[in-house]
């Protein structure tokens, strides 16, 4: 075997492992001498470290495995990083507080509540996992009913939908009073 091959092939074997090698096992599956398969290791490691890539093999006395370059360190954060909860906007919020109070409620009903359309927010919701379809309601067109999630419990901090605070009596009330639901932190 040509020791680009041998390379190529270490490479293979080090990348679908995912998990250190030892020099031993790599002797008995190429049948090569221990300095051999020692010496391609390292040379890979200069020339992987010398072309600044993303990953190069990281050896010691008996294993080898790939490693991630320091020098990318940052972009590994942010994929890595847990993604920072978005704000919800007011209107998604409203759509939402309709769906979590009078679940399961069709799109027309959320519409008949908020006096405006409400496709986007109700998108969006589905997308962030907020809510679900719960069924479809028994009448012309069999409209999507929808209801909420354990991620909209979750994200709020409630254990059931009874911990959702009450609404206010009348309209009076609800012009004098401010319900908040707190985030889970």
């Amino acid at each position: 075997m040509e020791r680009s091959e041998l390379k190529g092939a270490i490479e293979s074997l080090m990348y679908v492992s995912g998990e250190p090698i030892s020099f031993v096992e790599l002797q008995r599956v190429f049948e090569v001498g221990e300095d051999e398969i020692r010496s391609v290791v390292a040379e890979m490691a200069d020339e992987m470290q010398a072309e600044n890539r993303g990953i190069y093999p990281f050896f010691t006395d008996t294993t080898v495995k790939f490693v991630t370059n320091p020098r990318y360190e940052e972009w590994l954060i942010k994929l890595l990083a847990p993604p920072e909860e978005r704000t919800l906007s007011d209107s998604i919020m409203e759509t939402l507080s309709i769906i979590a109070y009078r679940q399961p409620v069709t799109r027309a009903d959320i519409e008949s509540v908020r006096g405006v359309r409400c496709e986007y927010a109700v998108s969006t919701l589905l997308k962030q996992g907020f809510i679900r379809e719960v069924g479809r309601k028994d009448c012309i067109g069999r409209p999507m009913m929808f209801g909420t999630t354990d991620a909209f419990l979750v994200r709020f901090g409630l254990h059931s939908l009874e911990e959702l605070p009450p609404l206010p009596a009348s309209e009076d009330e609800n012009n004098e009073t401010e319900y908040q639901i707190g985030e889970n932190v």
